[in-house]
């Protein structure tokens, strides 16, 4: 597989395990409200939601940056002469995907202590 399928893979992975989060949590979340309007006992199954959606984004996060890294493993052992390059161009790339998951988790955490 060429270096632009895989890149797109992995972006396409990280972009999925961020939208299912959301569209797992956010009804869950929401439907808060409507209970809490009628006065009814507080229900916390924002939590369970945002437990849900924590694990997706680890999960996702972990599968692109494993792939990344056994790409990487591959060319340089097939190729030890260019690890300097091989190392070099996919660093930016892991940073990224990793920064994506943080802010994801980030975003998560924050819908959880805004309740």
């Amino acid at each position: 597989m060429n270096k632009t399928g895989f890149f797109r893979r992995a972006v396409i992975v990280a972009f999925l395990s961020f939208a299912v989060t959301f569209v797992v949590g956010s009804p869950v979340v929401y439907a808060q409200e409507a209970a809490a309007a009628q006065n009814q006992a507080p229900v916390v199954w924002h939590y369970f939601g945002a437990a849900l959606g924590l694990g997706m984004i680890v999960i996702g996060a972990a599968l692109g940056i494993g792939r990344f890294a056994s790409a990487a493993a591959e060319g340089i052992a097939r190729q030890p002469a260019a690890a300097a390059s091989i190392t070099g161009a996919i660093n930016l790339p892991l940073f990224l995907l990793e920064g994506v998951a943080i802010i994801a988790e980030v975003v998560v955490l924050l819908i959880v202590l805004a309740k």
